[in-house]
Formats: structure tokens, C-alpha cells, sequence
């Protein structure tokens, strides 16, 4: 029993370490489950809500169906997630306007960690794998240069925000939250609308969410099977790419009208996209921002020395 407790608090905190990815733009949680090893379990997981599940179901075997779904696994980490990005939402935003070098340069360095750690899983380089590498990596800093759109809150646009960003979420590189931004409603949604509790926008983009990963599942799930060592390459690329996004120094540039006067939400400037430059001097701040960025390398390595030794545990637990 102790030992299932513990299971459950662990993939408990990947949930939250994947929630917390996906409040923030330009990090992935899928890169956090890959890491963490769970990736594939939840892309089985969801895939497995097909017709034998509805059969069974409809034949009153319950127990069955959460077995065959794994049910458990999937509302520990669902859990998670939720915890994370509602108690996250409102510190984030401090955080980022208080000290925004300081939280870019961890993220920068959690992106750099995963980059080596997703890789190094790649059983055998060859020409195919190389060229998903590159492909994935070239995708991902096309999207960081797209100019977000503006806001938008009808039902069927939200709809798709969720189909959208729920994939970006899941896929290991590619950032929902910055998918949203690029579509005009990541302050809508993931700001205001989570602290808020605002039904009328969170449920269309939960219900475009759903559709999205049942889909997206089945795809992912086949494509591993075919192409695992492509399909890691590409999502590394996309990993690789994202560095892009979150390089601590960086100049807001805000959305402006016809007349480039600035477009204020609740008397506030919007921020459309970033100006990215080298800082002149090597100052405290570009010391302390180092330091951040060592403290998000070590994050990910203690994370994925935690999980490799839990993983030997359990092979020497089935000897």
C-alpha cells in the first residue's frame, strides 16, 4: 500500500510539473512527460477510450473499463495538472513581471536539460533521423516568428484553440500556451479566464481539448510504433527549436492599431511578440540569470536521475 502511495504522489507531481509547463509560453508538458517517462503511457492511456472501452462499458463492467483505460493513472496526472496551473496561473504572472530574466533563464535552462536527456534516447542515428532532427527544429523557430492574432471568444474559435493547443501540449517542444498567443487568446484563456473560473470560455476550449488528444492519441500512438527513433528526433527538434522563445533577454513588443496607438485589456498594453538581444555587460543580472539557468539544467537532471533509478527499482523488483 505504501508503495502505491507513493506511485500516485509521484505521478501526481509530473501532473503538476506538466500543468506548470503548459502555463508557461514556449515550454512544453509534453517535453516534461516525456522526460519523466510517462509520455507514451498517457498517449496509450487515451487512445484506449475507443469501442471496447464503450462496450464494456455499456455492459456494466466498470472495473474492466478503468483497467483497460487506466483510469487511475490518468486522473492522478489530470489532477496534477489542474493543481498546478490553477495555483500557478497567478504566481506566474507576478513572477513574470517582477522578475522576467530570472524565470526565462530557468525555463532556458529546463529546455536545454530536456534537449540532451530526450535525445540521448535515440537508439540509432541514421539519415531519416537526422533530417526529422532537423525538420522538427526548423518548424518549431518558423512558429516562434508568427505574429499573434488578436483575441477572439466565440464558442467554435475556442473550440479550436483547444484542439490546438491541447495537441501543442502533448506534442514534447511545441508549447500550448504559445500556440494560444499565436492565436490571440492566451490571456483570455490561461490568464484570465483560469483565475477567473469563467465557464463560457474554459469549457469550449476543454471540449476542443478533448476531441484534439483522442485523435491526436491514436496518431502519436501509431507513429511510435513505426518511426519511434524519427518520431524522438523530431520532437527533440521541436524541444530545440523552442529555445528560441524563451531566451531570457528579450524586448515586449506590443500590439498597436491602424494609427499604432497601443491596444489596451483592462488598461493594460498588450504584448504581441518579443525583440530578442544580447545584454552589453556582464553584470549581476546576467550572473544571477546564469545561475537560474544552471539551477533548470540540474531540475531536469535530478528529475531524470530520480526516474532512471526508479525504473531500475522496478526491473530488479520483477527479478
Amino acid at each position: 500500500m505504501n508503495r502505491l502511495i507513493k506511485q500516485y504522489i509521484m505521478l501526481l507531481l509530473k501532473g503538476m510539473g506538466m500543468g506548470a509547463a503548459n502555463v508557461i509560453p514556449g515550454v512544453s508538458g509534453g517535453t516534461i512527460a516525456l522526460i519523466t517517462g510517462i509520455f507514451e503511457r498517457i498517449i496509450h492511456a487515451i487512445k484506449s477510450f475507443d469501442t471496447t472501452a464503450i462496450k464494456l462499458l455499456f455492459k456494466g463492467k466498470i472495473k474492466e473499463v478503468i483497467n483497460y483505460v487506466d483510469f487511475y493513472f490518468l486522473i492522478i496526472v489530470l489532477l496534477g495538472m489542474v493543481i498546478s496551473i490553477v495555483t500557478l496561473a497567478k504566481v506566474l504572472k507576478y513572477l513574470f513581471i517582477s522578475h522576467p530574466v530570472y524565470i526565462w533563464s530557468f525555463f532556458f535552462g529546463l529546455i536545454i536539460a530536456s534537449v540532451y536527456y530526450v535525445g540521448k534516447t535515440i537508439k540509432k542515428w541514421n539519415a531519416s533521423v537526422v533530417l526529422s532532427f532537423t525538420f522538427g527544429t526548423a518548424i518549431a523557430i518558423w512558429i516562434s516568428y508568427l505574429n499573434p492574432s488578436t483575441p477572439n471568444d466565440s464558442f467554435f474559435y475556442l473550440m479550436i484553440c483547444g484542439v490546438v493547443a491541447i495537441c501543442s501540449m502533448i506534442l514534447p517542444g511545441l508549447s500550448g500556451s504559445f500556440v494560444l498567443i499565436l492565436m490571440g487568446n492566451y490571456e483570455l484563456v490561461m490568464i484570465d479566464a483560469v483565475n477567473e473560473g469563467n465557464i463560457s470560455i474554459l469549457a469550449p476550449v476543454v471540449l476542443g481539448g478533448i476531441i484534439g488528444i483522442l485523435a491526436l492519441s491514436h496518431i502519436l500512438s501509431w507513429i511510435f510504433k513505426k518511426y519511434k527513433d524519427q518520431t524522438i528526433a523530431l520532437l527533440t527538434g521541436f524541444i530545440l527549436g523552442s529555445l528560441s522563445i524563451l531566451w531570457p533577454w528579450k524586448t515586449e513588443l506590443y500590439r498597436t492599431d491602424a494609427i499604432g496607438e497601443f491596444i489596451l485589456k483592462n488598461n493594460e498594453k498588450i504584448v504581441q511578440g518579443y525583440k530578442l538581444f544580447i545584454p552589453d555587460s556582464f553584470n549581476s543580472q546576467v550572473v544571477l540569470a546564469i545561475v537560474f539557468a544552471i539551477l533548470g539544467l540540474l531540475t531536469i537532471a535530478l528529475i531524470e536521475k530520480f526516474a532512471k533509478s526508479k525504473k531500475e527499482d522496478s526491473i530488479r523488483t520483477l527479478k
